[in-house]
């Protein structure tokens, strides 16, 4: 068989074609996807103008195929989140290093991992989607960090059965900072019908949005605490960032030294002092256009009587086993 080719593109989308998946695929070259979210990297890529020329779609076992000719950098870490709690500022951190790849959040992992694909399918797409990210398209990259989305907590089990051996973390938030946060402006999975089945879902109906926040807060909430417990996962809060990217973060993603200088000075901090609130860099991890500021008094002061009601009764007690972990 003539040697397979794909260097320089990434997988950007799995669909299925009467039956059958597909992979679309988006040349990136060696460009560094410095972006916040993988799908913003893929909107920019789009805009090539050989992008806009030419599409590349494969079967689904090009991505095993290509695995196996061009083999890759394995994931050496994932980040897990209760959503809206700061995975987007280490990943974004750990972006400035031109020895990491960051994957944020990108939609073809979700699809496979929620698929009705057969269990021995589903295990090889996944890595060799996986591999199709660890490429080292600019010569200089040794780590692959995958930041996946809130609610593939409950995909964890499978991702481990792929890559028992990269450690992970499971960060969250106050409930009640969260829980504003998605009333402010819902994330996908705070909507109804918008993802479908997921680790989520609960057969109650619920009584407004303020009941369905929270109680899908909390299945994200009690998931995540059952998987710590299980997997050993790393149970970071919130308010640890970012002092803990030099501190016992510091060792989940092996940063030496002057990596963890790196990735403070990149966030526009003094070198020399890691531990000062990321919000003095005056940058927002999700919109490096905004100013960044500590909400955290603010939605606490914006909480209702009724979300104050349902977080407590909901997802306060998984929130504080969470906390007696993160302690131990």
């Amino acid at each position: 068989m003539e040697r397979l080719n794909l260097e320089g593109w990434l997988p950007i989308r799995v669909w299925q074609d009467a039956g059958q998946w597909q992979v679309d695929w988006c040349w990136f070259g060696d460009a560094r996807l410095h972006q916040p979210f993988f799908r913003d990297a893929v909107e920019d890529a789009l805009r090539l103008p050989f992008n806009q020329a030419f599409r590349r779609t494969t079967a689904l076992s090009t991505l095993a195929d290509w695995q196996a000719c061009s083999p890759s950098l394995p994931p050496s870490a994932f980040i897990f989140h209760a959503s809206r709690c700061g995975s987007t500022l280490i990943s974004q951190m750990l972006a400035q290093l031109d020895n990491h790849i960051v994957i944020s959040e990108p939609p073809p992992l979700d699809a496979f991992l929620r698929s009705d694909l057969p269990t021995v399918e589903r295990r090889a797409a996944i890595k060799g989607l996986l591999s199709a990210y660890g490429q080292c398209r600019r010569g200089v990259e040794q780590r692959l960090v995958i930041k996946l989305d809130a609610w593939n907590i409950g995909e964890l089990p499978l991702l481990r059965e792929c890559f028992p051996e990269t450690p992970w973390l499971f960060l969250y938030r106050d409930p009640l900072e969260i829980a504003v946060s998605h009333l402010r402006r819902p994330g996908v999975h705070m909507v109804p019908g918008m993802i479908g089945a997921s680790v989520l879902d609960d057969e109650f109906p619920f009584s407004s949005r303020e009941d369905y926040i929270a109680r899908r807060l909390a299945r994200l909430l009690v998931s995540g605490l059952a998987q710590c417990q299980a997997f050993g996962g790393w149970a970071v809060n919130y308010s640890e960032l970012p002092q803990a990217m030099a501190g016992r973060l510091a060792a989940l993603f092996a940063l030496d030294f002057e990596q963890r200088r790196q990735v403070f000075a990149a966030a526009g901090q003094h070198a020399k002092q890691p531990s000062q609130v990321f919000a003095a860099a005056g940058q927002h991890a999700k919109q490096p256009s905004q100013v960044f500021v500590d909400d955290s008094e603010g939605k606490h002061r914006e909480a209702s009587t009724l979300l104050r009601e349902r977080v407590e009764r909901w997802a306060r007690e998984p929130y504080e086993a969470l906390e007696q972990l993160r302690k131990i």
